[in-house]
């Protein structure tokens, strides 16, 4: 039979208002962006398709774009993206994106963790489900998708968007189990663990974030197997130092139907961290608190700033209404809604 193409010509909406419409639908084509932006595989998906996105949402919406490459970032001292970086020859990027339309205000700064295809590195990950590592850049399709709403939909507020992006792959100058790497701010970190990558990008980024002195940065990053452990695959896990935000973003996530659950930065478990030979190690020995600790870890970068961590699911491994199968875009209804109405100006 012939394949006839169906073609929507007209849509009645009744009971909303057409700015209602308007944000509806923006909102609709930021999520569907993020949510084909993590069902490419990992040779399309790449840190240059990224960057590329990223320019083509700053040409949009008349904001500034900065692309660093493998020997800008690593003569900048992001030792962290440079390690994980280093295994690959696929070019590795650092994308900033700035939406400065709030007058004075201090910017909000978006991070999202672009690992765009995640072997494991030295500490290689079994077969079995290793082509779903191409979901592990879905924190940076997230901040992405907040962009193009910001493009679409125009707030006045202020915000910066920075995505780490690489592969963490094991060529033959891959980065090593007892290796130490200096991050941005100095800190030096002792590698345990090469599959551990997410915080080593995350890390850097937040430290540039915080030299800033913004007014929040929130991170969005597939971190660990323990957040789905902890509150499953329908719901993003949420670790902050300010209690009120926690309560807020909840109460949107609810309302969104994107719904987020705050997990504890218990201080208790620091000691988890510690190393005999840098400040901290990437990943411990224990497998206690998992989702806990790595948030422990990257709140060594944020020093005292208003964060927010998400430790999201990447993908939905079933359809249901408003999810269907494949590549998610958790939290970004919520953050989206959340920055609007906390920060926006009149």
């Amino acid at each position: 039979k012939e394949n006839k193409k169906c073609i929507l010509q007209s849509v009645s909406v009744m009971g909303c208002d057409s700015e209602h419409i308007l944000t509806g639908t923006a909102i609709g084509e930021s999520v569907c962006l993020a949510r084909d932006l993590g069902n490419y595989p990992g040779n399309v998906a790449t840190p240059s398709k990224l960057a590329q996105v990223a320019k083509d949402i700053a040409e949009e919406g008349q904001m500034k774009v900065t692309v660093f490459n493998r020997e800008e970032f690593t003569e900048m001292g992001m030792g962290g993206l440079a390690g994980v970086a280093i295994g690959t020859d696929e070019p590795p990027k650092f994308i900033i994106l700035e939406y400065m339309n709030g007058g004075d205000t201090k910017p909000k700064v978006l991070v999202g963790k672009g690992l765009t295809f995640d072997s494991g590195g030295i500490s290689i990950k079994p077969s079995p489900k290793m082509d779903e590592m191409k979901y592990d850049m879905c924190g940076s399709t997230v901040v992405l998708g907040v962009f193009k709403a910001l493009a679409l939909l125009k707030p006045n507020i202020n915000v910066v968007g920075i995505i780490p992006s690489t592969e963490n792959l094991n060529g033959g100058k891959a980065y090593k189990p007892g290796d130490v790497l200096t991050a941005y701010n100095g800190k030096t970190m002792e590698i345990l663990n090469t599959d551990a990558e997410g915080r080593l990008l995350l890390c850097d980024a937040l430290s540039i974030a915080c030299a800033e002195q913004p007014e929040m940065v929130i991170d969005y990053a597939t971190l660990t197997g323990a957040a789905r452990i902890a509150v499953g695959t329908e719901i993003a896990a949420m670790f902050t130092n300010r209690q009120d935000v926690a309560l807020e973003l909840n109460h949107i996530g609810q309302e969104e139907d994107d719904p987020v659950w705050p997990l504890p930065l218990h201080q208790g478990y620091e000691h988890m961290l510690s190393s005999k030979v840098a400040d901290l190690v990437n990943s411990p020995p224990s497998s206690y608190a998992g989702a806990s600790v790595a948030a422990l870890f990257l709140q060594r970068f944020i020093d005292k700033t208003p964060w927010v961590h998400f430790d999201v699911m990447a993908f939905n491994t079933r359809s249901r209404p408003g999810r269907p199968e494949g590549g998610e875009a958790m939290a970004l209804r919520a953050v989206y809604r959340f920055l609007v109405n906390r920060y926006a100006q009149p």
